[in-house]
């Protein structure tokens, strides 16, 4: 009997997961004009733009906690740090490879690790799993949102609630390719 994977194979794969699904999203969002992009929209934020920006903001805020930074609030000054897609891809795509690098640090005690978040008038501690699932479930909730304002465009949104069955890794061949990934490396074989 094979073991079960461990919590920190776990919060890899979703960092992955996570890296792969923003890949998708963007990519597909590629083929919308720029007045498309900001265009106001139903949705929590009023547009593509706004909420893609958002996810980017928030990833950014506590990948830097977990790195140990102190970034805090100062994260939140620019709503709209990439006005255009071109700026908001590569962006995303650092702060992803950052917070799988950070996923990939763990190992199965590193979960438990404290982390300080900066949150101005104090500093919240809180560990860097929790922090982790809390941060997941916030790019899942904000990319369904990017994914129905998507929707109501002539751009087809793309399938994001995918995990990894090994049975269809060739469906995903292509897109990891191009974030210069394998299965191997994924699961930590």
């Amino acid at each position: 009997m094979t073991a079960p994977p461990s919590l920190a194979l776990a919060l890899r794969a979703m960092a992955f997961n996570n890296a792969w699904a923003n890949h998708r999203l963007l990519a597909a969002c590629a083929g919308l004009s720029q007045a498309e992009f900001e265009a106001e929209r139903v949705g929590f934020f009023p547009s593509i733009q706004a909420t893609l920006n958002h996810i980017l903001i928030v990833d950014r805020f506590y990948v830097d906690a977990m790195e140990g930074g102190t970034l805090g609030p100062a994260a939140f000054t620019d709503r709209v740090p990439c006005p255009r897609l071109a700026e908001l891809r590569p962006a995303q795509a650092a702060v992803d490879r950052r917070l799988v690098a950070f996923c990939e640090s763990l190992g199965d005690e590193g979960a438990a690790r404290i982390v300080a978040v900066h949150r101005g008038s104090h500093v919240q501690r809180d560990r860097a799993d929790r922090l982790l699932l809390h941060l997941f479930q916030h790019q899942v909730h904000h990319r369904g949102q990017a994914h129905a304002m998507l929707s109501g465009t002539s751009v087809k949104p793309p399938q994001l609630d995918e995990f990894f069955p090994e049975g269809e890794a060739p469906l995903r061949a292509t897109e990891f390719a191009e974030l210069g990934w394998s299965e191997e490396e994924v699961w930590g074989r």
